[in-house]
C-alpha cells in the first residue's frame, strides 16, 4: 500500500478576518513549496503566491537562519507550513512614528 510512505504536514495562510489550515499528506522529500501548491490553497486565496511568498515552518522564516528556502527545505511528518502576507507598514517607521507623537504628547505637558 503506498500511502503507508506518505506523511502529514499542514499549509496554513491567515488574514486579519479569516485563517485556514489544511492537512496535506505528502511524499517524503516533498518541499515547503511543493507542500503549498499541493494543498490547494490558491484556491480559497488566488493572493497567494508560491513563488514569491515568503513562507515559515513554525514561525521560523525560511531561506533565513540557517534554514533552506521554501523551494529545498524538505519537510518532516508533522511541520506546519505558514504562508506569510506582505507587511503593509514598515516596522521601523511605525517605532519611529510612535517615538516622534510621544515625544511631542511629552513636550505639550
Amino acid at each position: 500500500m503506498a500511502d503507508m510512505n506518505l506523511i502529514s504536514v499542514e499549509v496554513a495562510y491567515a488574514l486579519p478576518d479569516k485563517q485556514k489550515i489544511v492537512a496535506v499528506l505528502v511524499e517524503p522529500g516533498t518541499t515547503a513549496m511543493q507542500a503549498v501548491i499541493r494543498s490547494n490553497i490558491t484556491q480559497e486565496f488566488p493572493e497567494i503566491n508560491p513563488e514569491t511568498d515568503k513562507m515559515g515552518i513554525f514561525g521560523q522564516s525560511l531561506g533565513t537562519k540557517g534554514l533552506l528556502p521554501a523551494r529545498e527545505h524538505v519537510l518532516q511528518s508533522g511541520d506546519r507550513v505558514e504562508i506569510y502576507r506582505p507587511l503593509t507598514a514598515d516596522p521601523k517607521e511605525v517605532r519611529r512614528r510612535r517615538a516622534e507623537k510621544a515625544k511631542a504628547e511629552a513636550g505639550k505637558a
